[in-house]
């Protein structure tokens, strides 16, 4: 699953919404850095209308033809399943970690959930604190001079500690 389609899921998960109100809490989730289309959602929900995953009713408001779309046990179950499975780019990539991260508490079980953070941890404990200059040689953050680099590697350095430290708290025991 892409992050529209785990955010369509996530937040019917939430309660039923027309497409309009989804894309706008995409938006605010996903920020305007990484914009889709009406289009885009259009196509998730048709899919997920065929597949099962959520189910649609419409109601007239202001005489318009309003499409609601609510969530299935199937597109639950889906849902569930994908963010227990969570790993990859979903788990290194901030944005789209960002968004397992949001809908993480529809998994039922604190210990799926947890193999999630952990992996989550595992990624942080890696060699994410360098660089890269050409996406393959690691650059030596001890010798950088840039002011802009300096300042970048020491905000990420920043935010890596604070978020591998609520980690830690939340896995508690698990981490020794």
């Amino acid at each position: 699953m892409n992050v529209v389609e785990i955010m369509t899921l996530g937040f019917l998960a939430e309660g039923s919404a027309c497409g309009y109100r989804l894309r706008k809490k995409m938006e605010r989730l996903n920020g305007f850095a990484r914009p889709f289309s009406d289009g885009t959602l259009h196509a998730v929900t048709g899919r997920f209308v065929k597949a099962g995953y959520i189910g649609e009713t419409f109601e007239v408001v202001n005489g318009r033809r309003l499409r609601q779309f609510h969530l299935e046990p199937a597109g639950r179950a889906a849902l569930v399943e994908e963010l227990k499975n969570a790993s990859g780019y979903m788990v290194t990539d901030i944005t789209k970690w960002a968004i397992v991260m949001s809908f993480l508490s529809v998994i039922p079980d604190e210990a799926d959930r947890n193999a999630v953070l952990r992996r989550r941890l595992d990624v942080l404990d890696s060699d994410v604190h360098r660089m890269y200059s050409d996406g393959v040689d690691p650059l030596d953050n001890d010798k950088l001079t840039d002011k802009y680099r300096l300042a970048i590697t020491a905000i990420h350095d920043k935010e890596i500690a604070a978020e591998r430290e609520w980690l830690v708290g939340e896995l508690g025991a698990e981490t020794e």
